[in-house]
């Protein structure tokens, strides 16, 4: 085995555990938005919001966006691309921290009688 093998061997669990993440993440995301749509918010994202429309259920339509999600992830974690799962790690990491302020915001809000 040579150096650079040795290299690519040790990035290999790295790597794995960059790309869980980064499902977990995509799971929290739709478990957040489901949240979302559910008390009457609307999706703020124009894909997200134009791929609800496009199906019968709201639900199918969030799922195939994050099935997208989940092949673009494979993708980067098969041909290596760390740190692009990094950087989605970090902007669904904010996403799902806003979308669950703004659940516990709104639930404190006080509702018309």
């Amino acid at each position: 085995m040579t150096y650079a093998d040795s290299k690519v061997a040790e990035r290999a669990p790295a790597i794995r555990q960059v790309f869980l993440s980064y499902v977990y993440l995509q799971l929290l995301d739709f478990l957040t938005t489901i949240a979302f749509l559910t008390n009457g918010v609307r999706e703020a994202n124009p894909f997200v919001h134009l791929m609800l429309t496009l199906f019968p259920n709201p639900i199918a339509g969030l799922l195939a966006v994050k099935l997208l999600a989940l092949f673009l992830g494979v993708y980067c974690w098969r041909v290596r691309r760390e740190r692009l799962l990094w950087y989605g790690n970090i902007l669904f990491g904010a996403l799902v921290a806003w979308n669950l302020i703004a659940l516990i915001l709104g639930s404190l809000a006080p509702r018309p009688a």
